[in-house]
């Protein structure tokens, strides 16, 4: 008698997990959009400021008219370490034709050594994302991740939807190169 008294309470229990973890997945869903602040390929890029190493502030709206890659990356991070030197070298072949980028660190300022040393070796500006502003981008979770803007500040590439968000030449060369050309 008292196993058939208890039998009820276990499958209310299951069932309460189940609507709770029902629920937890949808809160998941749904916050994703929030957590990745909305972007929508092809509307307007949401604003964001890099605060450089040396204190300058460079702002996305003050860009318009030129492409623009910003890239999230740490020191710790091994596929971030080697895709910097493939966008300062595509941002070298590229200026001219208004490529610009921001490198948003997520390191702390315990590793500012390292954090320049990397920035020494680049041709783009770099700054901590702790210092700077790019909330409408979500939080950075996985890494690398790049967000790229148009001569018109239209959001052209959200690194969220991108399956292996690692820039690769030929990547830079599909995505960007056509927006450069761009007039």
């Amino acid at each position: 008698m008292r196993f058939e008294a208890q039998r009820p309470r276990a499958r209310e229990r299951r069932a309460l997990l189940k609507g709770l973890a029902a629920c937890l997945a949808c809160e998941a869903l749904r916050s994703r959009t929030v957590w990745a602040g909305g972007l929508r390929v092809g509307e307007p890029a949401p604003p964001a400021t890099l605060v450089t190493l040396d204190g300058q502030r460079i702002s996305t709206t003050e860009l318009h008219g030129q492409v623009v890659i910003l890239t999230f990356w740490a020191t710790w991070c091994a596929p971030c370490r080697d895709e910097l030197p493939l966008l300062s070298d595509y941002l070298a072949a590229h200026a001219e034709a208004g490529l610009r980028i921001l490198g948003f660190s997520l390191d702390t300022r315990e590793e500012l050594a390292e954090v320049r040393r990397v920035a020494q070796s680049l041709r783009f500006p770099v700054g901590f994302l702790g210092d700077s502003s790019a909330a409408g981008y979500g939080r950075i979770w996985r890494l690398p991740v790049s967000f790229t803007i148009d001569r018109r500040g239209l959001l052209a590439e959200d690194g969220w939807q991108e399956k292996n968000p690692a820039w690769t030449r030929q990547r830079l060369d599909q995505l960007v190169a056509p927006l450069l050309a761009a007039a």
